[in-house]
C-alpha cells in the first residue's frame, strides 16, 4: 500500500494541453475513482501514474518517493486493462503467475500467491483452463488475479468492466468493492460511468477537459456539487437545470421567477444574491413532487415505468424540460398537465457561470 500524490502534473501532445496542473492525493489504502466524459483525460492521467505516458510538468510521488522518471516496473504498480490482455495459449494459472516467472520468484512462493489470488477471486476450479474457455467476467477476474499476485503498492484499473454486459458489470462492481475491502490496497479506478463511480469509490475525482472539477466522497458530490458540470454529471437521471431570475431575498429565503412565469421560493443562507440576478436552478429528479398548485408546471411527454420507480418526462412552455423520479407505478398519462413542488434538499443554486452559490437546504 502507498500514498499517491500528484502536484501540478501536466501533459501535452504537441501544442495540445491534455492534463492541466492536476493536484490530487490518494490516501494509503483508499479507492479513488477518476470519472468524467470521454476525452476528459482520465485514462491519460492513469497512464502517467503507471509510467506509460511521460509527465511533462509537475511531480508524482508514490509512497513518498518521486516517481516521474521511474520505469513502470520500478513504481511497484499493477494495472488491469479494459481488454484483459491475457495470453491465449497459457492457462489461467500460467497467466496469473507470468510476472512471478519473469521475476524468478521461488516456485513455492509463486504457487502460494497464485493459490491465494485464486481463492480471493473464486478461480480455484478454473486454473487449468485457457482464456477462450472462460466467460468475460472470468477473464476479468484472471486479469485482476495477475495483478494481485504481484503484491503491488498501487492497483490501477482502466475501465475494466466496459466490455461486460449490464448484469455482469453490476456483479463485478460488487466483487471489486469486496476485493478492496479484503486487500486494503490503494486503488485508482478510471471509468466514464458515474453510476460505477458512485457505487465503488471512497472518493471521486471528477475530470473535465484535463482539469479536476471536484474531489469528494460520492455523497458530497451528489448533495454538494461545486459547480454545474459536476451537478449534471453526477446523478442518474441527470439533474434538471432551469434558468431563473431572483425576485426577492430575505428571511432566509430566495424567491425566483422561472422563464415560463412560475414562481418558486426556496430556503437558503446564500450571501450576495441580488434582486434581478440570473441564476441556474438545479433540481434533482427525486426532489420533485406532484401537487395541485406547484410552482413548476408542464405537460407529460413520456412515462418510463421502471418497476420500483417511474420517470416522468415533462415539457414546459418557454423553459427547459423536466424529469421527475416518482416511486412505483404512478397514475400518469402522456399529454396530462402536471405541476410540481421541489424539496429544498434536492435544490441547488448556481450563478450565471455555473459555480455553486448554495444548496437549497444550506
Amino acid at each position: 500500500m502507498a500514498v499517491v500524490s500528484l502536484s501540478g502534473v501536466g501533459k501535452s501532445f504537441g501544442p495540445v494541453h491534455v492534463i492541466h496542473d492536476v493536484n490530487l492525493e490518494i490516501g494509503d489504502g483508499e479507492l479513488m475513482v477518476l470519472v468524467g466524459p470521454s476525452g476528459c483525460g482520465k485514462s491519460t492521467l492513469l497512464r502517467m501514474i503507471a509510467g506509460l505516458e511521460t509527465i511533462d510538468r509537475g511531480e508524482l510521488r508514490i509512497g513518498g518517493e518521486i516517481s516521474n522518471d521511474m520505469s513502470p516496473k520500478e513504481r511497484n504498480i499493477a494495472m488491469v486493462f479494459q481488454s484483459y490482455a491475457l495470453y491465449p495459449h497459457m492457462t489461467v494459472r500460467e497467466n496469473m503467475g507470468f510476472s512471478l516467472k519473469l521475476s524468478k520468484a521461488p516456485l513455492a512462493e509463486a504457487t502460494a500467491k497464485i493459490a491465494r489470488a485464486a481463492e480471493i477471486l473464486g478461480l480455484g476450479d478454473l486454473l487449468e483452463r485457457r482464456p477462450r474457455e472462460l466467460s468475460g467476467g472470468q477473464r476479468q477476474r484472471v486479469a485482476m488475479g495477475r495483478a494481485i499476485v504481484r503484491d503491488p503498492a498501487v492497483f490501477l484499473f482502466d475501465e475494466p468492466l466496459s466490455n461486460l454486459d449490464a448484469a455482469l458489470r453490476v456483479q463485478m462492481r460488487v466483487e471489486l468493492a469486496e476485493l478492496h475491502q479484503r486487500l486494503g490496497a490503494t486503488m485508482i479506478y478510471v471509468t466514464h460511468d458515474q453510476v460505477e463511480a458512485m457505487t465503488l469509490a471512497q472518493k471521486i475525482a471528477v475530470l473535465n477537459r484535463g482539469r479536476i472539477e471536484q474531489v469528494a466522497t460520492p455523497a458530497e458530490l451528489y448533495h454538494r456539487p461545486s459547480n454545474l458540470f459536476v451537478g449534471r454529471f453526477i446523478g442518474s437521471p441527470q439533474m434538471n437545470v432551469l434558468s431563473a431570475r431572483v425576485s426577492a431575498v430575505g428571511d432566509g429565503r430566495v424567491a425566483l421567477v422561472m422563464q415560463d412565469g412560475g414562481e418558486l421560493s426556496i430556503p437558503t443562507r446564500a450571501l450576495g444574491l441580488e434582486v434581478g440576478a440570473t441564476v441556474q436552478l438545479g433540481i434533482r429528479p427525486e426532489a420533485l413532487t406532484p401537487t395541485e398548485d406547484g410552482a413548476l408546471r408542464g405537460a407529460i411527454r413520456l412515462v418510463e415505468y421502471l418497476g420500483g420507480l417511474t420517470l416522468l418526462h415533462v415539457g414546459r412552455d418557454g423553459g427547459a424540460p423536466l424529469v421527475a423520479q416518482l416511486p412505483g407505478n404512478c397514475a400518469a398519462q402522456v399529454g396530462q398537465p402536471i405541476r410540481f413542488d421541489a424539496a429544498a434538499s434536492g435544490v441547488h443554486l448556481f450563478d450565471a457561470a455555473g459555480v455553486l452559490i448554495a444548496g437549497g437546504a444550506a
